[in-house]
């Protein structure tokens, strides 16, 4: 059963998150020594990170032990506009202490394919041989029902073995675009999984996340199912479908 939290605005749900989020940490760090935290890109996320930044959360979290990893990274340097890096160094990372050793980020600067190879070794150093069991893993909702780099369609949804893959994905008139990504048995592994969701442009796609109209036929979105940990919806008032 998926746990669902509507907030009235996009910044009361960044507040609400962060302190859940807070939370977590302490919990983990408590029992295990850590908390591994997976990143999302995008505007949404990004709230949550400037408000993880202030003064508040400096000195309620401790941040020395906490290890940072990335859902997915579009294929461009660390520096530019477009990397999920980029924006969560700029928000979040670069205003915290957290030993530069402890953040992991994907390299999209190289060739996707090493990128991804690389990044596999990344986790498998993290974790062992067991699956990468981050305590909280973000994600975003596309308009099109994708979540990390994984779109509708794509042979990456099928991938069993690896944790990590290069995606190419072409959406005309849009030019085409690699990068690289978690895959399904990586995401599915998290100890907890939020899916983070703002505007009212994501009502529709929302409705259809939460009511599939196909047991076989599901958008990306709806493959994350953890296998052992749980799935939590944070929306604001705007996504949220009208008559649910």
């Amino acid at each position: 059963m998926n746990k669902i939290q509507v907030y009235p605005t996009p910044q009361t749900l960044a507040e609400e998150a962060a302190e859940e989020l807070a939370g977590l940490a302490a919990k983990a760090i408590a029992q295990r020594g850590k908390f591994r935290l997976a990143l999302a890109g995008g505007s949404t996320p990004r709230l949550l990170y400037e408000r993880l930044a202030q003064a508040s959360y400096l000195e309620q979290i401790d941040w020395a032990k906490v290890e940072i990893f990335f859902g997915d990274e579009r294929c461009v340097p660390p520096d530019h506009p477009d990397s999920n890096f980029r924006m969560a160094n700029e928000s979040l990372l670069g205003r915290v202490s957290i030993p530069p050793e402890q953040i992991h980020r994907m390299r999209g600067e190289i060739d996707p394919a090493l990128a991804a190879r690389a990044y596999e070794a990344v986790l498998k150093a993290a974790f062992g041989s067991a699956q990468p069991a981050f305590d909280l893993l973000l994600l975003g909702l596309g308009e099109d029902g994708h979540t990390a780099s994984l779109f509708p369609g794509s042979t990456a949804l099928s991938h069993q073995k690896h944790w990590v893959t290069a995606v190419e994905h072409h959406r005309p008139p849009s030019p085409l675009v690699t990068r690289i990504s978690l895959t399904l048995p990586a995401l599915n592994a998290a100890r907890e999984v939020w899916f983070l969701v703002s505007g009212a442009g994501k009502a529709n796609i929302l409705r259809r996340v939460l009511e599939p109209e196909s047991e076989t036929d599901l958008l990306p979105a709806q493959q994350v199912q953890p296998a052992s940990g749980e799935l939590v919806f944070l929306v604001d008032q705007a996504a949220w479908p009208e008559g649910r």
